[in-house]
């Protein structure tokens, strides 16, 4: 079997299962996730024995610290998966859920219920966890799910895939209700987004390459989880004690994530009070500074260019601006920015509200630091990725987000004139 009919037997096994997932009831779903969190913990030196052979790979191709510890699993990180498991499955469940309903002048009764989109396909690299949050996400919401993580993570994933079909299965969920694409073939990836007539939908996670290369060949409608260009603007009324606790945290508490500030702009009244101090903590942090001339004037730093302003760095590297107005902090989130996450630091009531309107991203604060902008920190258990789409979803897509609508209408005889 060569790897476009191995992909195409997975798209029909998991369309089978798709429908087959409506019909298990609530308690079923919930105790397969229960069993799955149970396992994930007594499965950890495993997990950790095949994560070990992806550190060690990557290491051997010199990849990034940043990079290294997106892929790390660790008892602490092994545990957070299990718990967020329980969380979802602690979670009320979307399926069925009615939205609204109303009569209609014709009596028709006319509802509009959450149901599940069918079939997900997840694409994404490095980060291991997906593999559970999404397979999470997707049982409790009634969907089958096809996942394709990258090479770099290839170990763990199989893995942690293996040990959530079982758990899931020997409850009674549908076999092949989650399917991971074993190969590495880079081509398996093309097979499957050519698989329109099985998989509703394709959720990517990853660098901006293998976005590209999806819209550019997918025949499947993309709900993308795009980089993260994040910002934290410092108005001018902002206090030095919370500015460095949030900037010291958005850029330095996990600086290879996407919800990691990328830019830090500051308004020139607290400039020179507020730079130096929090620049000398980043410097002392490891962090290199990248700033523009007006920057280059209050602190030692390199010059930015234009092309880092655009720049999701992943890693301990900022860039610096100093801006004359909040119109001009805002105008350069949205020219420059990816519309993830942004946050102003301020005690103007005015200057916070236009901030939360004005500005174009899916999340969006005042006084806290981005890295909040997860699945789990918003209470949603977990999340398949953070969507910076304004059409399926936006932000963390969790439950609500694997569901599409019905209208069910009920009537007693009516017929159209």
């Amino acid at each position: 079997m060569n790897i476009a009919e191995e992909i195409a037997l997975i798209g029909k096994r998991a369309r089978v299962a798709s429908y087959q997932l409506r019909k298990i009831s609530k308690d079923v779903k919930n105790k397969a996730l229960l069993n799955v969190a149970e396992k994930i913990l007594a499965h950890t030196e495993w997990i950790i024995r095949e994560n070990r052979k992806d550190l060690e790979n990557a290491k051997t191709q010199g990849q990034t610290s940043a990079f290294i510890d997106r892929l790390e699993l660790n008892p602490k990180r092994i545990k957070e998966m299990a718990e967020s498991v329980r969380v979802v499955a602690s979670l009320p469940d979307p399926i069925g859920k009615i939205e609204d309903q109303y009569i209609h002048p014709n009596g028709l009764k006319i509802a509009r219920i959450r149901q599940p989109i069918g079939v997900v396909g997840i694409i994404y690299e490095s980060r291991p966890n997906v593999t559970i949050d999404a397979a999470s996400l997707c049982l409790k919401s009634s969907n089958a799910c096809i996942l394709r993580g990258g090479s770099e993570a290839i170990h763990s994933n199989i893995a942690l895939a293996k040990i959530f079909s079982d758990a899931v299965t020997e409850v009674g969920v549908p076999e092949n209700s989650l399917q991971i694409i074993s190969t590495t073939d880079r081509s398996a990836v093309g097979e499957m987004l050519k698989l329109d007539q099985y998989i509703d939908v394709i959720i990517p996670r990853g660098g901006k390459g293998l976005i590209s290369r999806i819209y550019e060949e997918s025949h499947i409608p993309v709900v993308a989880h795009l980089d993260g260009v994040c910002h934290t603007y410092l108005h001018a009324d902002a206090e030095l004690d919370m500015s460095l606790k949030i900037v010291m945290n958005a850029k330095l508490q996990r600086p290879g994530v996407c919800n990691a500030m990328e830019t830090l702009l500051v308004h020139e009244a607290s400039a020179p009070i507020l730079l130096p101090p929090i620049a000398k903590a980043l410097i002392e942090g490891g962090c290199e500074l990248r700033g523009c001339p007006r920057t280059q004037m209050l602190i030692e730093c390199k010059p930015a260019t234009e092309e880092d302003w655009f720049t999701e760095y992943l890693d301990k590297i900022l860039s610096i601006k100093i801006v004359g107005s909040l119109d001009e902090a805002i105008q350069h989130i949205n020219y420059y920015g990816s519309h993830h996450s942004d946050a102003i630091v301020t005690n103007d009531y005015s200057a916070a509200e236009r901030f939360l309107d004005e500005v174009d991203s899916a999340t969006v604060y005042v006084n806290a630091s981005t890295r909040f902008t997860d699945g789990y920190e918003f209470g949603m258990g977990a999340e398949i990725g953070i969507s910076t789409n304004k059409l399926h979803w936006r932000g963390p897509m969790a439950l609500e987000g694997l569901t599409t609508f019905k209208f069910i209408i009920r009537g007693n005889g009516q017929i159209r004139q």
